[in-house]
């Protein structure tokens, strides 16, 4: 997952060497989240994530994203042809993450929420590492993207060492009708918008934190180098905040319910959301505190969406269903990405985070109608 973010970790950088606008910036992040779209879509349809050998379809989806990125070392960063490579990159990542999180449902006993939040902090993780190579790298941005691509080559040869757990269902046929129920059934519609709700938030905070960050450092700090590293460090430190949420919030999700954790996430992050732009360029250890608080809360939710979607779909459709609800998801994700710089152009860094808490709401809502419904006994053990 470390290729998801090493071309937007390195916008900073690039920005010191060459003209970079915010919106090729976007694209950095976006073109991946496209690429995931179309991936997720084609694998939905097929139903490859419940029908190929899922350690193979990961090693391979693993390489070839490596090798996509590793070839904008050899072009223009900032040309038509890297955001086709990112492009590439994210349809890649249809192998990965949908598949992780099926084989991980495949080995829970009664602790889906933590088997779903490891491997969903684990993904946090790689997504923060390209900020982590950033700052160790002297914030070179040829060292971050070989590093990322590394780190892919290691996981696609990682997994080779798994295994299925028993609770796998054999492959169904091809039916292109089965990624409606989705949609179609009242209890996975609600827990798809509630992860709509989500994923309106997420991955644009992910994705512009460190340039907010850089920006209100450089004000409070005073331009340079080592401002541009406390940022990249900074940044790490906040996504990498996420696996703590998403691990505590697997425990928590077990044994109190999927639908508590997630409301709870929701609202806290939300609150982040209206009130970090307030700090924006003031004194750095209250900005850094709320923006830890906020990248704890922001995906500790995240697997118990996926948890929900496993434990309330037919077993021989898990990873279909997970597809279609992560394509969903991703699809969202290209509309905010791209308005977040827009806010920052029409009202400032102070005020450019606040529509992302409209996600947040709606989600919240969602998630209540499914915890008064009946459907709620199939959640967590019968816990909602």
């Amino acid at each position: 997952m470390a290729l998801w973010f090493s071309a937007s970790a390195v916008v900073p950088a690039l920005r010191a060497e060459v003209d970079l606008s915010r919106g090729i910036a976007s694209l950095f992040t976006s073109s991946v989240q496209a690429g995931f779209v179309a991936g997720t879509i084609v694998s939905a349809v097929l139903g490859l994530a419940d029908r190929l050998d899922p350690q193979r379809f990961f090693m391979w989806s693993a390489f070839v994203a490596a090798s996509a990125n590793a070839l904008i070392l050899l072009i223009d960063p900032t040309s038509a042809s890297a955001i086709g490579l990112r492009f590439v990159t994210g349809v890649c990542m249809a192998g990965i993450y949908p598949i992780g999180m099926k084989l991980a449902s495949t080995w829970a006993k009664g602790d889906m929420g933590l088997m779903i939040g490891v491997l969903v902090g684990a993904l946090t993780l790689g997504s923060a590492a390209p900020h982590m190579f950033n700052a160790l790298g002297g914030i070179d941005w040829r060292f971050t993207l070989a590093a990322a691509s590394v780190s892919a080559v290691v996981a696609g040869l990682a997994i080779r060492i798994t295994s299925i757990g028993p609770n796998v269902a054999p492959a169904p046929s091809v039916e292109l009708r089965a990624m409606l129920r989705a949609w179609t059934e009242p209890a996975l519609r609600l827990a798809n918008i509630g992860y709509l709700g989500h994923m309106w938030e997420l991955y644009a905070m992910w994705a512009w934190i460190g340039v907010f960050l850089d920006a209100s450092f450089q004000i409070t700090l005073g331009e340079g180098a080592s401002t541009a590293r406390w940022a990249a460090f900074s940044t790490f430190a906040i996504m990498g905040a996420g696996a703590i949420g998403c691990i505590a919030g697997g425990v928590l999700a077990d044994r109190f319910g999927r639908t508590t954790v997630t409301i709870t996430a929701m609202t806290v992050s939300g609150l982040c959301a209206l009130s970090v732009g307030f700090l924006f360029g003031g004194s750095v250890a209250p900005l850094i505190v709320l923006c830890l608080i906020w990248g704890a809360s922001v995906v500790a939710d995240s697997p118990q969406f996926s948890a929900s979607i496993a434990e309330l779909s037919d077993r021989r459709l898990v990873g279909t269903m997970l597809t279609v609800q992560t394509s969903a998801g991703f699809l969202l994700t290209l509309v905010t990405i791209h308005l977040v710089p827009v806010f920052v152009d029409m009202v400032g860094w102070r005020f450019a985070f606040v529509f992302l808490a409209a996600g947040p709401l709606i989600g919240v809502l969602a998630m209540w109608r499914l915890r008064v419904s009946p459907a709620a006994k199939q959640l967590a053990g019968g816990r909602g």
